[in-house]
């Protein structure tokens, strides 16, 4: 059970039409912004900065939001292993490229860029923090300064999204549950705290 209840979108006219891009494009609106929405300059900055790290640059969406599933599993917040399950779907990686997402340095599945990217990422997000200068050795071979930097706002931005989501206890939208039992419930994922209600 969530701590707070999300809001209901006309709380938050202002963001109509933002609501309307998630539900058109991501199957829901995300409670974890309808909860932020309860201080309106903190989910419209959140949401700013959300475009400009995953939606916009170079990096191909599909490695940004892998990256993004690694740190949430590194993390260890359910709910954004299912929102980047969903998104990685959606940005077309195959259910079993998500599922063997944890096996990134064995599988097949994986290209050496996409290799370095999830290895910066999972290394990102241990606490202590694991990145080495190796790590960024690494990432030069295939990614020039300023995809760097979009990597490491992916991870940066779930740092946030992460302490938010399993703090709050943010209840899991259907369609991401969904998505997620169907590609990483039989590698362990369940929605435990995140559950949706009835």
């Amino acid at each position: 059970m969530p701590h707070l209840d999300p809001l209901p979108w006309d709380a938050v006219p202002q963001f109509r039409d933002r609501f309307e891009h998630y539900q058109n494009t991501r199957g829901f609106v995300p409670n974890s912004i309808l909860t932020m929405a309860r201080r309106p300059a903190i989910a419209e900055a959140f949401m700013d900065l959300n475009r400009a790290v995953l939606y916009e640059g170079t990096v191909a969406a599909e490695i940004k939001m892998l990256v993004s599933l690694i740190t949430s599993q590194a993390s260890g917040c359910r709910y954004c292993q299912a929102h980047m399950t969903n998104l990685s779907s959606l940005y077309q990686a195959s259910d079993e490229k998500i599922r063997a997402v944890w096996e990134f340095e064995t599988s097949p599945l994986f290209s050496a860029a996409e290799r370095a990217a999830l290895r910066l990422g999972y290394h990102a997000a241990l606490v202590p923090n694991e990145v080495t200068a190796e790590d960024f050795a690494d990432l030069k071979r295939h990614f020039d300064d300023g995809q760097i930097v979009e990597i490491v706002g992916s991870i940066a931005l779930f740092g946030y999204l992460n302490r938010w989501n399993d703090t709050m206890a943010t209840q899991l939208e259907s369609r991401a549950v969904d998505v997620a039992e169907r590609a990483i419930g039989s590698v362990g994922w369940t929605a435990g705290k995140h559950s949706p209600i009835g």
